[in-house]
């Protein structure tokens, strides 16, 4: 099926059929695989008969989606985790060790960068943070012991994006590792190892489950890349489960029908907000006065859901807006068929220090919404009340 187009593969790659011929793919709830004989349970466990083990790391329905994501991002191979947060730290820890050193985005998600701060520190491992766009600041930052690139594009909850090929360049001239964070456009609208990642990370919880029911990640890349991140996984454990597994498999049938609804719904409503006098700035890739918007135009193929904007009156403002809304759910998460609202310097990025926020452009008077699924023109009259109060 590898010359089949987007839809064809999200649909029909990755799952083979049991004895029973089932239609859709079904769930092994299981912990363990039996084995016909010693031999093979020691054949399989040298990696010399290819089977399932111990479903911590071998699961066919987790393979399935591994396999299917794969062949949807262009990557070799796919480990499923837990979390998109397990996923970030799994590449971190099977790829860099005590003594290197990684250039990260200082405009990603906030737990993104809590975890660099306070847990991959105590591993002497050195983190600079640079402007996510600035590509001299990427190439500036670069050590002799630099390994790895670490950064989203579309960032969270901004919107900004880096020249994917530009940076890979860098990353390529200095042998270091590039990895990019999918999550906001899924593979539907972005495929980062096309344009020379050597990683590409999802938060499947996100937009790859799409409606809110489960956590789970993945690490995509090549083999070598896959094999080191698999061992770690395989050693400690933050596996996914075959019955999330399960439930982001099937969202992937009706991702790239999603994204194209979330993206036009969320156009819709970036274009209305940013003629509201009490709006002070619109933040989406796809309003032609955002910074980013040609970039973002060139490397993806369409602008997803989310739409961040600042309201006049700073956080007391902001707080008057998100609890009149009615539709809107008062949520961090994002991704949804349903529409989601929240107030990132007191959530999503509660975390981080005043300068941080700062550094981020994470204002008080920000607010990020997740468009989804519901009628447009019913959102932006949620919206609006809000904005009357």
């Amino acid at each position: 099926m590898k010359n089949n187009k987007f839809n064809t593969t999200a649909i029909r790659e990755g799952y083979q059929a049991t004895n029973e011929q089932e239609h859709s793919e079904a769930i092994f709830l299981t912990s363990s695989f039996k084995f016909d004989s010693a031999e093979q349970a020691a054949a399989r466990f040298a990696k010399e008969e290819p089977g399932n083990i111990y479903a911590r790391f071998t699961n066919p329905t987790v393979d399935a989606f591994e396999r299917k994501l794969a062949a949807l991002e262009g990557a070799d191979g796919c480990v499923a985790t837990s979390s998109g947060m397990a996923a970030i730290f799994a590449t971190i820890m099977a790829l860099v060790k005590s003594g290197d050193h990684i250039v990260a985005s200082r405009n990603m998600f906030g737990t993104s960068i809590v975890l660099l701060n306070t847990i991959i520190s105590k591993f002497d491992i050195g983190v600079s943070y640079v402007d996510l766009s600035d590509l001299s600041q990427w190439k500036s930052a670069v050590a002799s012991n630099t390994k790895l690139f670490l950064l989203e594009t579309p960032s969270n909850p901004l919107g900004e994006v880096v020249d994917i090929v530009a940076l890979s360049e860098i990353s390529r001239a200095n042998d270091i590792l590039l990895a990019v964070d999918n999550a906001i456009l899924s593979p539907a609208l972005q495929t980062p190892i096309k344009l020379g990642a050597d990683i590409v990370i999802h938060s499947a919880t996100k937009y790859i489950d799409g409606q809110g029911r489960c956590l789970a990640g993945a690490v995509l890349g090549n083999t070598n890349i896959i094999e080191q991140i698999s061992a770690f996984t395989r050693a400690t454990g933050p596996s996914l489960s075959a019955f999330n597994a399960w439930i982001v498999l099937k969202g992937l049938d009706t991702l790239s029908l999603r994204m194209e609804a979330h993206s036009k719904n969320a156009l819709k409503v970036a274009t209305w907000l940013k003629n509201q006098p009490q709006v002070e700035k619109v933040y989406y890739l796809g309003l032609e006065s955002h910074p980013h918007h040609q970039l973002a135009k060139k490397q993806q193929s369409g602008f997803g859901g989310i739409v961040s904007f600042e309201v006049a009156g700073g956080q007391a403002a902001a707080f008057k807006l998100i609890n009149a809304t009615e539709i809107f759910s008062i949520t961090a998460n994002l991704g949804d068929t349903k529409s989601t609202i929240t107030h990132p310097a007191t959530t999503t990025h509660s975390r981080l220090s005043d300068e941080e926020k700062v550094n981020a452009n994470i204002a008080d008077g920000l607010i990020r919404l997740s468009i989804g699924l519901e009628d447009a023109d019913d959102l932006i009259a949620d919206i609006d009340k809000g904005l009357s109060v």
